[in-house]
């Protein structure tokens, strides 16, 4: 099947392809970070009584391994969409909270109405791409990607923020950050392993959902962040219905809708729950309908990402996602991540 993709040097897919680069970028600049001075302490004191993690769209998705991880260290994290904070839950911004708020941009008419909301309040720690930002200048602490200027859909900027979340992770959870820093150095190489064959596997993918109508996007736990910020880039991207929602919630109600023209994404992930996930799969094709599995595998296929560390996972499970929305556009007759209705920073609520 002959390829007849978008030029690789502009938009959408030049950033997908620039995400190596991100990557390093972003890591260079938490080797230099500033530390969050006194927060973990007050953290670990109990003088900043309630974490509140939140964002719009992948910027929230992206706040999974973050919520698992404060989670597991003994905090009770709470993860709530910015609309939803700024309108039904402004209560949580209080002197005692530790609000943690994720905006590529820094500028989205939530951030903004949650900074005149925040004023001497919560704590607040931002991570951001945007240096000069409103939510950048406001911030008591704030944690910069350098993932570089995007063009539409967000694909660098989501796994930089990835990737400074882990960092903050270690910073709030008292952690080396050395030590975190080194796991967090193969994540350029693993994307840039991955997308060497970027055309190889938008062929393949081509041939193989030519017959799809309904994408489903599943997983557990860190995998999550894949999972919603794939469905919402399938929809902002190619135009092609996807839902990202957890393997568990697909077995209550949407396993209902498998066909031959359904096919389930299965995140296999943490190896606590890789075997849940690899079960789902195999129920989905005995149902009659169509599954693929996103595992650590080192044989060549778009559905297998090169090995990597834990807190590498999540950077590298939305790779396969990208490659399908570029697959889905081609076959639609679409530029992938060119912008009809939206634009790159939300600026009405």
């Amino acid at each position: 099947m002959a390829l007849a993709i978008q030029d690789p040097a502009r938009g959408y897919l030049r950033d997908i392809l620039d995400q190596p680069e991100a990557l390093r970028a972003t890591l260079e600049g938490l080797r230099h970070a500033s530390d969050l001075g006194d927060i973990p302490v007050r953290l670990a004191q109990g003088d900043l009584r309630r974490v509140v993690l939140t964002g719009m769209g992948s910027s929230l998705h992206a706040l999974y391994p973050l919520f698992y991880r404060l989670a597991r260290s003994g905090f009770a994290p709470l993860m709530i969409e910015t609309s939803e904070l700024i309108h039904y839950a402004r209560e949580l911004l209080e002197p005692g909270t530790l609000l943690v708020a994720v905006s590529q941009s820094g500028r989205s008419a939530e951030i903004v109405r949650l900074l005149e909301q925040v004023k001497q309040t919560a704590t607040l720690v931002a991570v951001t791409n945007t240096a000069g930002s409103p939510l950048a200048l406001q911030a008591d602490r704030v944690v910069l990607t350098r993932a570089g200027e995007e063009a539409s859909v967000s694909c660098k900027t989501y796994v930089a923020a990835l990737m400074a979340l882990s960092w903050l992770g270690d910073a709030l959870c008292g952690e080396d950050a050395h030590a975190g820093l080194e796991k967090l150095s193969g994540a350029g190489e693993a994307v840039s392993c991955y997308l060497a064959d970027w055309e190889g596997h938008v062929r393949a993918l081509m041939a193989d959902l030519q017959s799809v109508r309904h994408l489903f996007l599943v997983g557990r736990g860190p995998s999550l962040a894949a999972a919603e910020t794939g469905g919402l880039i399938t929809k902002e991207s190619a135009h092609f219905h996807a839902e990202g929602m957890s393997s568990a919630a697909f077995r209550h109600g949407p396993l209902e809708m498998v066909a031959a023209d359904t096919m389930v994404l299965v995140f296999a992930g943490e190896a606590g729950t890789s075997e849940l996930n690899r079960r789902l799969a195999d129920d989905v094709r005995r149902a009659g309908g169509r599954s693929a599995l996103v595992v650590q595998d080192e044989t060549p296929g778009p559905f297998n990402l090169p090995a990597s560390d834990d807190v590498v996972r999540p950077m590298i499970e939305i790779l396969p996602v990208e490659m399908m929305t570029v697959a889905l556009a081609e076959l639609h007759g679409r530029e992938a991540g060119a912008f009809e209705r939206a634009s790159k920073v939300t600026s009405e609520e």
